[in-house]
């Protein structure tokens, strides 16, 4: 079983200004003229932390990560204005271009599968491989999975209650969860703000832990954190993650001919396993891996193995 590389620290810490009034946090680590990866985060609205940096050999990558905007250290924290998918694949080719890379692998994870599938295929000649786990296709059917009366609720009917109660809310339509949601967060009230991000976050956790033995309820850890992410995501969700509809899998052809590693827990609850095994079948010799009894999440023991594989194998055909 694979585990992570050893800790390591930036050797380039940059905040980038970019249009709009963001200022992006990034850094660079490992081996400055080792092969490029830049690291696409989970959210919307999640931010690196620094065991994301130790997916990579440091002694063979070059391992670009930022945090999107109004994430992590970027600023302003929180910030929703001048904030979408398309600003986000920009800033992508602006640190590409201040890091002077010509192209790069792109490793991401849940809502990072979908940043990095519009980049390829906006920018394919600018990919040299690409590893998704988790896929997330921001479809309207994914969205009605995960905020939906007919999808995961299902499987967690006590949960699903107690957040319907927490936000005062009873309805079959996500649209209408998430138009509610996104309008208790941009209220004047702060009471009304946290007990948004709180029965969000809540909710998240319930199902994105699904395969542990026990449920958390919190994945940002400071009040702060928890606001902001919440705010982030439903800004995304709200807005249909700024996509047309089916967008990515219309435009899969674009994907460039290079090596795709997908890899996606098969009791994924957040992001099912079909998206996964959907983009295999339309992205030509690409690899598949659903690892029957992992989970969402990349800290997982199985996970780690298989990314930590994935990142080594690529590295050889590259």
């Amino acid at each position: 079983m694979r585990k992570l590389y050893r800790p390591i620290e930036p050797i380039e810490v940059d905040l980038l200004d970019m249009p709009g009034g963001h200022q992006i946090y990034v850094e660079s680590c490992g081996k400055r003229d080792g092969i490029p990866v830049i690291f696409l985060h989970g959210g919307p609205g999640g931010g690196c932390k620094p065991d994301h940096r130790r997916f990579f050999d440091p002694d063979i990558y070059q391992i670009i990560l930022f945090d999107q905007r109004g994430s992590g250290r970027s600023m302003p924290l929180g910030g929703t204005e001048n904030n979408s998918t398309d600003l986000l694949v920009s800033d992508m080719e602006a640190i590409r271009k201040h890091y002077r890379i010509e192209s790069w692998l792109i490793f991401a994870g849940s809502w990072g599968s979908a940043l990095a599938l519009l980049y390829a295929e906006s920018f394919p000649e600018r990919v040299l491989g690409l590893i998704l786990r988790a896929s997330f296709l921001a479809r309207k059917c994914d969205l009605d999975w995960f905020a939906g009366d007919n999808g995961v609720s299902k499987i967690l009917p006590r949960e699903w209650r107690d957040f319907g109660n927490a936000i005062n809310f009873k309805s079959a339509s996500s649209q209408e969860i998430v138009s509610h949601l996104h309008d208790m967060l941009n209220s004047s009230d702060e009471k009304i703000i946290m007990e948004a991000a709180l029965a969000w976050e809540r909710w998240s956790g319930a199902v994105v832990s699904y395969s542990f033995d026990n449920s958390f309820d919190s994945l940002s850890g400071t009040t702060e954190s928890t606001i902001v992410k919440a705010k982030i995501e439903l800004h995304y969700a709200v807005n249909n993650y700024f996509l047309e509809p089916d967008q990515l899998l219309r435009d899969i052809a674009k994907v460039p001919g290079v090596p795709v590693k997908l890899i996606h827990g098969g009791r994924d609850m957040t992001c099912l396993p079909d998206s996964s095994w959907l983009l295999h079948s339309l992205i030509p010799n690409s690899k598949l891996e659903i690892i029957r009894t992992a989970g969402h999440l990349s800290g997982e023991e199985k996970m780690i193995d298989a990314l930590v594989r994935a990142t080594t194998e690529i590295a050889k055909e590259l």
